[in-house]
């Protein structure tokens, strides 16, 4: 897989798709790689983009240097592969962790993100002693003491019987992420307030959001579109926090609708 220098990291990236068409970058959450992404693949290839999907810092195949990060290094990051693959303006779509870099680039970089699907998601994060206590157990007990209580919640009940051949490479996902890139985004995630600039958002926006997420639950996501002038709101039922895997119908045909809309 190919690896390129971008803001002093190597990012570990992807295309998949047409050469001439739209980009759309596929950002990943916490706790997982680009290959989360599967769903989305066969979808958007088909309706004629170019898909192109990285590592973020910190987790698959990229650099996991030591933190913390932030979430405008997280940025910077996503721009600095953009430039260093000769790319312009971008379709940008983020879940969780990515669907923040997603906000910060609306208020960054608006002129290189065409538009913008932030899933999953929340401007504000808190309470940071959450986050504390995962920093905590990850760097005492590693990724196996974080596991169970992540896939509990990223999956409804429903989603855990229906789907286990996906749920365990999400395990997997999740248990190769390195101790110190899980810690170092933790952080970035837990020091984030983006409540006050995001209204500065002038990209077309779509906020997506699971039914059942209780990590970042709907509240969160229309608090995302109340914020954006413009924005969009799709709540997917019987989802929980990886609905683009366990509601993937649902959220790929509302991302292919929006992209035909502001294409």
């Amino acid at each position: 897989m190919p690896q390129i220098s971008a803001n002093g990291a190597s990012l570990h990236y992807r295309f998949d798709g047409p050469e001439a068409g739209d980009v759309v970058m596929l950002s990943n959450s916490l706790a997982s790689n680009l290959t989360m992404w599967d769903p989305q693949i066969g979808p958007l290839t088909e309706a004629g983009f170019r898909v192109l999907r990285y590592d973020s810092r910190g987790h698959g195949q990229s650099d996991a240097p030591t933190g913390p990060y932030s979430i405008e290094q997280l940025s910077e990051d996503a721009v600095a592969l953009m430039d260093a693959l000769g790319l312009g303006a971008v379709h940008f779509c983020g879940l969780s962790k990515g669907g923040m870099v997603a906000q910060m680039l609306g208020t960054r970089h608006g002129g290189r993100v065409r538009t913008l699907a932030i899933c999953d998601s929340a401007a504000y994060a808190g309470p940071k002693d959450t986050w504390q206590g995962r920093i905590d157990t990850a760097e005492k007990d590693g990724m196996d003491a974080i596991v169970d209580g992540t896939i509990e919640r990223w999956f409804t009940p429903a989603g855990h019987a229906r789907l286990p051949e996906e749920i365990a490479k999400v395990r997997q996902m999740i248990l190769s992420t390195p101790v110190v890139g899980f810690v170092a985004c933790c952080q970035a995630i837990r020091d984030m307030d983006q409540r006050e600039t995001i209204p500065a958002v002038a990209t077309p926006t779509l906020v997506i959001v699971g039914a059942e997420d209780p990590g970042t639950p709907p509240a969160k996501a229309k608090e995302i579109q109340s914020l954006i002038p413009g924005a969009e709101y799709v709540e997917l039922p019987e989802a929980a926090h990886l609905s683009n895997i366990e509601a993937a119908d649902g959220f790929n045909r509302a991302v292919l609708d929006f992209l035909a809309r502001n294409g």
